[in-house]
């Protein structure tokens, strides 16, 4: 039987694991080769500002099995905050083992003590059936929005 979970905020003490976790999702996901100073910098910078967001993670018996990073956008339409979910890792040997359900319903309890949260988002890879899936199963539907970038030139972000 597994050690039971426990879901926190992270430290600064989780930047190195949460930096790893995150270069082994978008390798996974994304097949994309994260710069390690690039995403550890990130990672700690984030930390170190509580105005850009936090991440929870997941630890069973001392370990962290899992992460995600919350951030906030302003809805005006709204007149609150939604959290948008983002970087989730569960490591291969947790999966499958309700540790994204533990971190989601965490961030869910917090939201529900503060009034100026009116919902959650996140994206997925359009081919990551299995995430879409664990998603729907947790009651989140998928919207009508697609989403567009422009990366900044001139600067490098991946290997």
């Amino acid at each position: 039987m597994n050690a039971p979970l426990h879901i926190r905020k992270a430290q600064p003490r989780d930047a190195d694991t949460i930096a790893t976790f995150n270069a082994a999702m978008a390798l996974e996901t994304e097949h994309k080769h994260l710069l390690p100073e690039r995403i550890g910098a990130g990672v700690r910078r984030l930390l170190g500002d509580p105005s850009l967001g936090f991440y929870v993670v997941a630890e069973r018996a001392g370990d962290v099995v899992g992460c995600l990073l919350v951030t906030n956008e302003w809805s005006d339409w709204r007149n609150g905050l939604f959290w948008w979910i983002q970087s989730v890792y569960v490591a291969e040997n947790a999966r499958r083992q309700g540790v994204y359900r533990a971190m989601y319903d965490h961030i869910r309890e917090l939201a529900r003590a503060d009034p100026g949260i009116c919902g959650f988002r996140l994206y997925v890879e359009k081919d990551n059936a299995p995430a879409q899936r664990t998603y729907r199963s947790l009651g989140m539907a998928a919207t009508d929005y697609l989403i567009f970038e422009e990366l900044k030139p001139g600067v490098k972000y991946f290997a």
